[in-house]
Parts: structure tokens; C-alpha cells; sequence
């Protein structure tokens, strides 16, 4: 493992074009310790040499092996979040075409800048979202009362802060499920914090984030040469949280091989150091979360069935930011608040028709997309009334419009389709059926519109990021 050799922030630089990496490195290697990759393959291996992940991300949208396309950058961004969610991203891109920003910011950029850019702007931008994720991690540090940071008022919020309260103090482990950006890692957070185990180690281990090679040692510990590299013994994360809590994230990227040691640890406690025999048992409280349908997983041989049922003794299901009504304006109320006091600016407001832009936005980076857009706009328009073309720049939307295909038009055709359909099956599945219709329709709308992603949106009636998420899901290439 290679430790970051100073105090200096560190920065991961992201781009095929070595003339404007080695240009960025030899600008800002003065002020950050800089890390180059050129494409999403390289930026894995190097995230896994490193003892701690960059605080920031300049990333280009053109990468290999599609630099003509915006797809690769796109995932990118959501895979450094989806590892760290801390990580602050800002997008360098000759791909600027509005759609590309507002589809890389909903995604989680916090910044999406053309280029050529200067480079004292540049230096500026990437010292901004230092400052920003320093307040938020000071913020997070800071004492709460019960409610643990989570806001809002609205009956899914008001269940899920009941639940938390309910499976606090309980023994078993706890699954979370949910989308991106809608809090997951602050609700394990909070069932530590308000449980008997509070003041016992709380430790996280994101299993995206780490090499398939690397997390069975980081788990379970090493004893001294059991591998190259392992020059002294070392515990695991299972050791050192002790009678606290261990949060595992992204539990659905756990290799196949390792589920089985994990699953016995949670049946019994036991488990042995990579290159040791001796039994060792943890009493540590195993809290999970997941972006992914497990359920799907078991079915595709990636899960194990014993496993899930293992860590999901408690569910809890994390709403998404657009099922929340009325949420939306007291987040923007709290994180408005919050980031005006903190860069000492007033508070931009929103005009009638931009607060019903908003109130009707769905959000599809849940509350980690709406703080961004409040970041922003605190930047660029304190003490200003915000209009509706203004708060339009800022969101990922298209106009869907209904198109016009050869669809069953009237209730009593569908009945016949689907009773014809259920006829000729032995095992219905609904849930198998819907989703081999809605990856049917995607493939159709991308195929007539020749791999154009706001084309195929508009096709289907959706907006262009739930677009790419059903491509994610269904591996389906715009290709």
C-alpha cells in the first residue's frame, strides 16, 4: 500500500490527453498531491495502492475505450461517490454540452467546467470544494440531538427515524437499502449512535472500494508472511471493532467466495486470520447497505440467498428524496441556511415559479444532488431572488412527451396480452416479466434512436438519468 507522502490535499486527476495531465500535474502539484489516471480501469487499480481516497476528483467526461462519448466519465462519477462518499468531483470536460453538465452534476459533480480552463479559476474551484468538504466533515462531527441529522418531517421520514429507534439496541444485524446519495451511511451512523454500543468502536468499510484480493485480510486480519507484503501480523476490521459496530457499505460487491466466511461469522462470531489457524470470535454488531436489488443478485448466483436472509434479520428501506414532499423545501431551507452562514453570504430565495420547479423536481441524486444545487447556487447567486431559467440550468430535466408507438391502446387489449401471456407460462414471475418489458423498451428506444441517451429518453417518457440507471441495471450498452 502506498501512503499519501504529505499534508497537502490530495487530488485525483482523471483524462487520456497526457498533455493536459502533465500540464495540470506540474500547475497544481504545488498546492495538492496529485494522482493521474487516464481511464476508469486505471483509476480502480490506482484507488487500491492508497492508504486513504483523494478529497478531490478533476475528472474529464471522454475516457477510453469511448473518449467520443460522455458514458465513461458518467460512471466514473458515480463509482468515486458510491466508494466515497466524502470524495468532492468536479468535471473538466470539452463535452459540454448543457445536457452532459446537468447529467454529470445530478449525478453528484459538484462543479462542471469547459474546457480550456485557466489555471488560477481552476485552482480556485478545486480550494472551494476543499472549504465545503471541510465544513461538511466538521458539521458531521459536531454533537446532534436524536434526530441524528436526519431532516425532515413527512410520514417516510417520520417511519424511518421509528425504525431506527426500534433496531438500535438489537443484537442482529441490519440491511439498508436504497438509492444513491439518499443517506444510507448516515442512518448505520445513527442506529451506532443511539444504541448501548455508542461508546464502543464504530468502524466502516466500503467493500466497492477495496480489491476483491485485499478484503478478506482487511476483514479478518493477516498474520505475519501470510501473503507478500505482509511483513508483521495485523488485525481485521471484525477485531478491532470489538463489541461496537461495523458498518460494511456496499455490501453486494463482496466477492462470491468470501460471502461464506462473513455468513459464518455472523452465525457464530468466529473466523481466523488470512495465514492463521487459531479461532478467533468478534461480538461486533454487523450493519449493511446496499444501492443494488439483492433479490436480483441471489437470482443471477452473484448473493448468496443464506447470506442476505443473515444481514437482513432488520430492513430498512431509505426513501428517495422525490417520495418526500414537502422534505424538499425544508432541506433546501436547512442546507441554504447553513452554507449562507458558513461562507458569510445571505441566502439566495427562490421565485414562485422556480419553488414549484423544485417542489416538483424528482431528485434523482436524492439529498446529495439537492445539497450540491444549494452549494452552487449559494456561490453564484447569494442575496439573490433565483428565477426559474436560472434554477433550470442547475437540474437534470427533459421534456418527455408521450410517443407516438404501436401500443395496446385500451385496457381490455393489455388483459388479453397479459392473460394470453400467463397461459402460456408454468412459473409466472411478475417482478421477472416487468423488468424483461422495461429492458425490452429500453433496447428498442436506444436502437431507433441509434445510442442517443436524451433521444431515447424523451422516447420512453423518462428523464435521461433514470435512463442510465435501467442501463446500469440491465448492463445495456449505448453501443
Amino acid at each position: 500500500m502506498t501512503a499519501q507522502k504529505d499534508s497537502k490535499p490530495s487530488l485525483l486527476i482523471v483524462d487520456d490527453d497526457p498533455m493536459i495531465t502533465d500540464t495540470l500535474n506540474f500547475v497544481l502539484s504545488k498546492d495538492f498531491t496529485v494522482h493521474v489516471a487516464e481511464s476508469r480501469l486505471q483509476v480502480k487499480s490506482l484507488l487500491v495502492q492508497l492508504d486513504e481516497p483523494p478529497q478531490l476528483a478533476l475528472v474529464d467526461l471522454g475516457l477510453p475505450p469511448k473518449p467520443h462519448r460522455p458514458d465513461e466519465g458518467f460512471q466514473l462519477i458515480s463509482e468515486l461517490l458510491g466508494h466515497f462518499a466524502g470524495i468532492k468531483i468536479l468535471v473538466l470536460s470539452g463535452q459540454n454540452d448543457e445536457a452532459n453538465a446537468r447529467h454529470a452534476r445530478a449525478l453528484g459533480a459538484i462543479e462542471f467546467i469547459s474546457k480550456p480552463c485557466e489555471p488560477e479559476q481552476l485552482k480556485s474551484l478545486l480550494f472551494n470544494a476543499l472549504m465545503i468538504q471541510d465544513v461538511e466533515l466538521t458539521a458531521e462531527a459536531a454533537p446532534r440531538e436524536n434526530s441524528c441529522g436526519l431532516i425532515g418531517e413527512s410520514f417516510p421520514m417520520d417511519k424511518l427515524r421509528q425504525q431506527i429507534r426500534q433496531y438500535a439496541d438489537a443484537p442482529f444485524p441490519v440491511l439498508i437499502e436504497g438509492e444513491s446519495g439518499s443517506g444510507k451511511e448516515l442512518v448505520a451512523a445513527c442506529l451506532h449512535r443511539l444504541s448501548n454500543r455508542a461508546q464502543k468502536p464504530y468502524l466502516a468499510l466500503n467493500c466497492a472500494a477495496i480489491s476483491p484480493t485485499l478484503v478478506e485480510p482487511t476483514l479478518f486480519g493477516y498474520s505475519k508472511g501470510a501473503f507478500t507484503g505482509a511483513t508483521t501480523s495485523r488485525s481485521g476490521y471484525f477485531e478491532d471493532a470489538r463489541e461496537g459496530t461495523l458498518f460494511l457499505d456496499e455490501i453486494g460487491e463482496l466477492p462470491i467466495e468470501l460471502q461464506a466466511k462473513l455468513l459464518r461469522v455472523l452465525e457464530n462470531g468466529e473466523f481466523q486470520r488470512v495465514g492463521e489457524t487459531q479461532t478467533r470470535v468478534s461480538n461486533a454488531r454487523v450493519v449493511a447497505a446496499t444501492n443494488r436489488d439483492l433479490r436480483q443478485e441471489i437470482k443471477a448466483g452473484r448473493f448468496r440467498g443464506d447470506l442476505y436472509h443473515r444481514i437482513s434479520v432488520f430492513g430498512v428501506a431509505m426513501p428517495p428524496l422525490r417520495d418526500l414532499g414537502d422534505d424538499k423545501i425544508t432541506l433546501l431551507d436547512h442546507y441554504r441556511a447553513f452554507y449562507a452562514k458558513e461562507s458569510k453570504s445571505v441566502p439566495f430565495e427562490l421565485d414562485k415559479q422556480a419553488s414549484q420547479i423544485w417542489q416538483d423536481y424528482h431528485f434523482p441524486g436524492n439529498v446529495r444532488e439537492l445539497r450540491n444545487i444549494v452549494i452552487r447556487l449559494t456561490t453564484k447567486c447569494a442575496g439573490q431572488k433565483v428565477s426559474r431559467e436560472q434554477l433550470e440550468s442547475e437540474l437534470d430535466t427533459d421534456i418527455a412527451y408521450q410517443p407516438d408507438m404501436p401500443m395496446p391502446s385500451d385496457a381490455k387489449a393489455l388483459y388479453e396480452m397479459a392473460k394470453k401471456h400467463m397461459q402460456s407460462q408454468n412459473n409466472f414471475d411478475l417482478d421477472q416479466t416487468m423488468k424483461q418489458w422495461e429492458q425490452s423498451y429500453v433496447e428498442v428506444a436506444l436502437n431507433m434512436t441509434h445510442g442517443n441517451l436524451s433521444q431515447a429518453a424523451k422516447l420512453l417518457g423518462i428523464n435521461r438519468t433514470t435512463l442510465y440507471s435501467r442501463m446500469q441495471t440491465y448492463s445495456i450498452s449505448a453501443e
